[in-house]
């Protein structure tokens, strides 16, 4: 495997989203390996499997610590210019504690020279200051949004410590008290620290100058105004995004206190290259090929309209027949096994992420035809993809022998020539 560049650790100074200088020639990657969150911000609504959008709480794919390497691996080999590894959910880092550190230990143990860090609501984060300076981890983010308990409460619809849920200033309060002293620690130990406030108007923009106060007064050493994503489906989904004139508001009141981080791309959960790269394909194509392959993947998927004939696009499927090799007296026997709701339609590619979990015990799929994205991703999480027409049993025959399937017409072009619902592979 790719060998670090240097056995030194690179200068903090080359962390994309520390140094606007470093953003145009040093590249990061997010490993998403925190699929819980212990706070609910009224702005935020978390995806595990979602390619479309580029904002923070959404991945295309949640890794275990050790697909978190072989995935770090990977993009190593492909971004020499790799500067950064973090971990930025899709939850909070420190609500999956046990994850995060594991997955540091084993990037750092192979990858001594990336620069390391992580971002997070500040409430669990002071339960391991020792272990975040003993990992090296020299940068740390930390979303404070506000120094007012009152606001709080309407920022957050709910906070869990432990079992105890809290509401309202309660959960305001907690949140801060638990912020103030995450920061104190970690400028204790050395850590570059920055903080995230969502900029959202009526609610936080009055009070960005006393969260850069604050802030600085805790050592704290950039501050970055993110202005609110309006998310369907969440309680300020309706509201307005900020305005320029509001945000240039935001940054006077926060360069009174503190450096301003201005360039700032709201970036996924799962963000890989420079800041500002398009999460296209080859990136997911990436995360889904570090997802470790079910260990036994004895079945075959395949599409049907009633069950006798590979006759549907893959697109157009409700349902999935799974197929088993009951192998009687030693002969292929196919053998239907199980019916599977395929993810609705209107997903993207996230869509077809969530159908190969659904298949993750199928070595196989065949369909009458399929795009090329659904064929792609399903690929890439170690699916084999086959189009074929006429009778299941002799296509699922010829799959479990090792052959391709049998089919009788010639192969369609999905861009000309579409047996599915004329809606797409979306």
């Amino acid at each position: 495997m790719t060998a670090p560049l240097t056995p030194t650790k690179l200068p903090i100074s080359e962390h994309p989203c520390f140094d606007e200088a470093a953003a145009a020639r040093t590249a990061r990657v997010h490993l998403p390996v925190a699929p819980k969150c212990n706070v609910q911000c009224n702005y935020c609504n978390r995806k595990f499997d979602c390619v479309s959008e580029s904002r923070p709480g959404v991945s295309s794919q949640v890794l275990t610590p050790e697909e978190a390497l072989r995935y770090v691996d990977a993009v190593r080999a492909d971004l020499p210019n790799l500067a950064v590894v973090g971990i930025a959910g899709p939850g909070d880092p420190f609500a999956n504690a046990d994850k995060t550190l594991r997955t540091f230990e084993l990037v750092k143990a192979k990858h001594p020279d990336l620069l390391l860090c992580v971002s997070s609501n500040g409430l669990e984060l002071a339960h391991h200051l020792d272990a975040i300076a003993e990992l090296d981890i020299s940068h740390v983010t930390i979303t404070m949004n506000t120094t007012d308990p009152e606001v709080g409460g309407q920022i957050y619809k709910w906070v869990r410590d432990g079992k105890q849920i809290y509401r309202g200033r309660e959960a305001g309060q907690l949140v801060l008290e638990r912020q103030r002293a995450s920061i104190a620690g970690l400028k204790a130990r050395g850590v570059t620290v920055k903080i995230n406030t969502i900029l959202v108007p009526g609610v936080t923009d009055a009070g960005i100058a006393d969260v850069a106060r604050v802030a600085a007064e805790l050592g704290a050493d950039t501050m970055n105004n993110i202005p609110l994503y309006p998310v369907e489906g969440t309680l300020f989904g309706s509201l307005a995004e900020p305005t320029t004139e509001q945000i240039a508001k935001a940054h006077t009141d926060t360069k009174a206190h503190i450096n301003l981080m201005a360039h700032c791309q709201r970036c996924r959960a799962d963000a890989v290259g420079l800041l500002g790269d398009v999460h296209g394909q080859e990136a997911i194509d990436r995360l889904m090929a570090a997802k470790a392959p079910a260990k036994d993947r004895p079945n075959i998927a395949v599409v049907s309209q009633e069950g006798f004939l590979v006759n549907q696009h893959l697109g157009g499927a409700d349902e999935i027949l799974i197929y088993e090799n009951a192998n009687l007296e030693g002969h292929i026997t196919p053998r239907l096994v199980d019916r599977r709701r395929t993810p609705a339609a209107g997903g993207g590619a996230g869509r077809w992420a969530m159908l190969a979990g659904i298949l993750s015990d199928c070595k196989a799929l065949i369909c009458n035809q399929v795009g090329e994205t659904p064929r792609q991703v399903l690929i890439s999480s170690g699916l084999s993809v086959y189009e074929s027409d006429g009778l299941i049993s002799e296509a699922v025959t010829d799959v479990f022998a090792g052959n391709q399937p049998r089919r009788a017409l010639p192969p369609r072009d999905c861009k000309t020539s579409c047996s599915g619902p004329g809606t797409g592979c979306g």
